[in-house]
C-alpha cells in the first residue's frame, strides 16, 4: 500500500511539473506576442517569465533585446494605468539584462538602466519619493520629488537591494545584497550598507580599498 501511495505521488508529481512548464512557456510574454505590443520597445529573444507581476504604463518602457524579466516582476510607469507621463521612454532595460524573481522597478520620470545588469531577487528600484516638506499633511497625499536614476552597463545589483532616487551607478558596479543605494558611485566600484558605501574600488590596476 505504501509503496502504491509513492509510486502514486511520484506520477502526480511529474504531472504537475509537466503542467507547470507548458503553463510558464504558454502565458510568458515573448517580442511576438500580442501583450508585447503594449512595450514602447520589446526586444527580439525577451521574454517576461509567468507569473508577471503589476504592469501598466507599458507604451512608457523600453526593453531591450535578449533581455529576461523573471517571474512576478513588476515593471510599471506612473502611479497608475493610462497615465500620462512627462518623458518618453520613462523606464529603459537595456540588452541581455536580467532582472531577479519578484523585484520591482518603478518609474515616474526616467530610469535608465545599461546593458548586461544582473539583478538578484526583490531588488526594488524607483526613481520617486514621497514629499514630506509640509508637517501638517499627510505624507501620502504630498507632492512627490523624481530624481533619475542611471545603472550603468555590466553592473550587478545583489538580492534585496534598494535603488533610490537619484541613484547613479556607473559601469560593472556591484551592489552588495540588502543595500540602499543613493547618490553617486564611479565605475568598477563595489558600494554596500546602509547607506550604501564604497568598500571597493578598482582604479585601473587592481582593487583598492578607500581610506576610512
Amino acid at each position: 500500500m505504501l509503496r502504491l501511495r509513492s509510486r502514486c505521488r511520484s506520477t502526480v508529481g511529474r504531472v504537475v511539473r509537466s503542467l507547470s512548464r507548458s503553463l510558464n512557456r504558454a502565458a510568458s510574454i515573448g517580442p511576438y506576442d500580442p501583450p508585447a505590443r503594449r512595450y514602447k520597445r520589446f526586444g527580439k529573444g525577451s521574454i517576461i517569465n509567468w507569473p508577471t507581476g503589476n504592469m501598466y504604463g507599458e507604451r512608457w518602457i523600453s526593453i531591450g533585446d535578449d533581455t529576461m524579466i523573471a517571474g512576478q516582476v513588476t515593471l510599471s510607469a506612473g502611479m497608475m494605468p493610462g497615465q500620462q507621463m512627462m518623458t518618453d521612454p520613462v523606464v529603459i532595460i537595456g540588452d541581455r539584462c536580467l532582472i531577479g524573481r519578484g523585484s520591482a522597478i518603478v518609474g515616474h520620470y526616467r530610469i535608465d538602466i545599461g546593458d548586461d545588469v544582473f539583478t538578484g531577487m526583490n531588488v526594488y528600484i524607483t526613481d520617486q519619493n514621497h514629499g514630506y516638506e509640509d508637517i501638517a499633511a499627510p505624507i501620502g497625499i504630498q507632492d512627490p520629488e523624481d530624481d533619475p536614476v542611471v545603472i550603468g552597463s555590466g553592473s550587478w545589483i545583489g538580492s534585496g537591494a534598494v535603488v533610490l532616487p537619484g541613484a547613479r551607478l556607473g559601469e560593472n558596479c556591484v551592489v552588495a545584497a540588502n543595500s540602499v543605494v543613493r547618490g553617486e558611485f564611479p565605475s568598477y566600484s563595489v558600494v554596500a550598507g546602509v547607506p550604501a558605501k564604497v568598500v571597493r574600488l578598482h582604479n585601473g590596476v587592481g582593487w583598492t580599498r578607500p581610506e576610512s
